[in-house]
């Protein structure tokens, strides 16, 4: 369930706050671990470091971000893969394919 439209966006006042002494060009990044903090107007072509519980992800706000929750853009799991016995075979023949294909494009290169 989203906020009340009553109530407003919630921004942390402390992120806004250090948005606001930010001069136009200025490039450095600002430290944030407020990840449901939603990203206003303000904050368009500003660097954020969005903790994800262990590092900042740096993240450059764009304006089709406006809307979006910080926490959105800074994932707190790693997908490694999908794995098993099928995958591994998958990724071997994978492997074997595209190195015939680079012996193949190193002859007809010396042509």
């Amino acid at each position: 369930m989203s906020r009340s439209s009553k109530k407003g966006p919630y921004v942390d006042p402390k992120l806004l706050k250090k948005v606001a002494k930010l001069k136009a060009g200025d490039k450095t990044i600002i430290k944030t671990w407020a990840r449901n903090s939603e990203i206003s107007p303000e904050m368009v072509g500003r660097t954020l470091g969005i903790h994800n519980g262990k590092i900042f992800v740096e993240v450059i706000i764009k304006e089709e971000m406006v809307g979006h929750r910080l926490g959105e853009f800074s994932p707190t799991r790693k997908f490694t893969k999908h794995g098993g016995k099928m995958q591994r075979e998958l990724e071997v023949a994978q492997q074997t394919a595209e190195a015939q294909k680079a012996a193949a494009a190193k002859p007809a290169a010396k042509k």
